[in-house]
């Protein structure tokens, strides 16, 4: 059943055999007396790739299920031996990740070295299926989440900035009020990541005109083209250090009360999981709740304007769109 639900969420044999820690023969091999054992086929074959019959499709369900009975069985098996061992399916959305991980992985092997982590970065909504599905354990996602038949439990309070092209030193006057004619060149994530409707409703009733043109799948990426004078684009506090390391960037705050988002952990209600989640919840809470962006405005680097200012030297002016000649060539950092 364990390979006949690699094999479901692949549907390519390679990447199932990979998944399940096994050869591909011997995922195959299973699968075909499977199939023997209960007289119908469960997937087409065509090379590698494997498409699910009617049949399969009918058995999936029910195979999840008592896959995560079993694997119920078995957490509350180990709480007698040791807490937070074995393994956890922890789903994380992409805003989050990259900027969470480097902290939070060095923790979580220290405090519970015998926990072996397996990681899922996926949007909101895909996140959620997997975690009612039982395919994930948790999910570290931003609340409020109206979805029934999870547990959320709230982690940190992550605040929203704006980063802008550092070579527009006149571009913009902070703290960034919600009618800003500078949102007009917010660009967005794609549809389907939760942070590109936060970010419209941090703009207000300014409309980005950005977003018809531009859809990134990462938050890296977006970055990436504010500093090469694209537009601008929102930024969580967890990223800012990241941001910060691009000297082509410059972040800025918004006005008061500024615009965040609750992170959080979510689980399936009742789960033989829960104390886990819960722990993870509270290692979380401990690493970041208590995070300050600082203050953004700081006093510039004088190396920085030094670069800044030879640079501008070769710069050509072209129109800004929302007012004013400004220098917009780029340096790659």
């Amino acid at each position: 059943m364990e390979y006949f639900d690699a094999l479901a969420q692949t549907r390519h044999f390679g990447r199932a055999a990979e998944l399940a820690g096994v050869t591909q023969p011997a995922l195959s091999s299973q699968i075909a007396e499977m199939e023997q054992r209960l007289g119908c086929r469960l997937f087409e074959r065509g090379g590698k790739s494997a498409g699910m019959t009617e049949e399969g499709r009918a058995l999936q369900p029910r195979i999840e299920a008592i896959l995560n009975e079993m694997r119920d069985l078995e957490s509350v098996a180990r709480r007698g031996r040791l807490a937070m061992d074995g393994r956890l399916r922890l789903g994380i959305i992409p805003t989050v990740a990259p900027f969470l991980l480097p902290r939070f992985l060095p923790e979580l092997r220290v405090l519970f070295p015998a926990l072996t982590l397996e990681l899922r970065e996926a949007v909101t909504q895909t996140l959620v299926d997997e975690t009612l599905a039982g395919r994930i354990d948790a999910a570290l996602v931003a609340l409020p989440l109206e979805q029934a038949g999870l547990t959320a439990e709230p982690v940190f309070e992550d605040t929203f900035l704006l980063a802008i092209p550092a070579s527009e030193p006149g571009f913009v006057k902070p703290p960034i009020p919600p009618e800003s004619p500078v949102l007009e060149r917010l660009m967005l994530l794609e549809e389907g990541h939760c942070m590109r409707e936060q970010a419209l409703a941090v703009c207000g009733s300014v409309r980005p005109a950005a977003m018809a043109n531009y859809g990134a799948t990462s938050l890296t990426t977006l970055l990436q083209m504010v500093a090469h004078g694209f537009g601008v684009t929102l930024i969580p506090s967890i990223a800012l250090a990241a941001a910060e390391e691009m000297r082509d960037i410059r972040v800025v705050p918004f006005a008061e009360p500024s615009p965040s988002r609750t992170l959080g952990l979510v689980w399936r209600r009742g789960s033989a999981r829960r104390n886990e989640c819960v722990a993870l919840a509270a290692t979380l809470r401990r690493l970041f709740r208590s995070d300050d962006p600082g203050d953004v405005q700081r006093e510039p680097d004088p190396h920085r304007e030094q670069r800044q200012e030879a640079d501008d030297e070769e710069r050509p002016a072209v129109p800004d769109t929302v007012g004013g000649d400004v220098d917009r060539g780029m340096r790659i950092a």
